[in-house]
């Protein structure tokens, strides 16, 4: 069993082979830290793989959660944060990238629906161009509030 959720973990170097082997549209892609799993995490991706028919999640390198949330993240290493997230029945395919954005990873996939959450406007995000040259469209989710992986964190902190 653990094998058949490995296979789901796409290494970069394979993306756009694999893509190439889909026969399924609509692609969403969605991409996160998803240090500590949680409801929210849950709840958004079960919201974006209603979207299409394929759900791609990227998942930030541990280096790429340390620029983003500072030295004493990520709790969880990047190979187990990809295999939690990898065996949710719902999720298809799940690559690590090392960007701070998911650009490279985006251009590679061209994926139909790029999928964000929280209180982004879809025209300002960094990546928005990127989906948008290839047709593809930016939705956005908002997250669950009180939902954080930060918030699981500060909570355990103050026990």
């Amino acid at each position: 069993m653990l094998s058949r959720i490995k296979e789901k973990i796409v290494p970069i170097e394979r993306v756009e082979r694999y893509v190439q082997s889909l026969n399924v549209k609509p692609i969403v892609f969605t991409n996160g830290c998803f240090d500590i799993l949680h409801i929210g995490h849950i709840t958004y991706l079960c919201e974006a793989r209603t979207m299409g028919n394929f759900l791609w999640i990227g998942i930030n390198s541990d280096a790429s959660v340390k620029i983003l949330k500072g030295e004493e993240r990520p709790i969880v290493a990047e190979m187990e944060r990809a295999t939690l997230v990898a065996s949710l029945d719902f999720v298809d395919a799940v690559t690590i990238f090392s960007e701070d954005t998911p650009i490279r990873l985006l251009s590679l996939i061209k994926p139909n629906i790029h999928v964000k959450g929280g209180d982004y406007v879809a025209e300002k995000l960094p990546e928005y161009k990127t989906v948008d040259k290839y047709g593809g469209t930016v939705k956005i989710i908002p997250y669950v509030e009180g939902k954080s992986s930060s918030g699981i964190i500060q909570k355990i902190k103050s026990l």
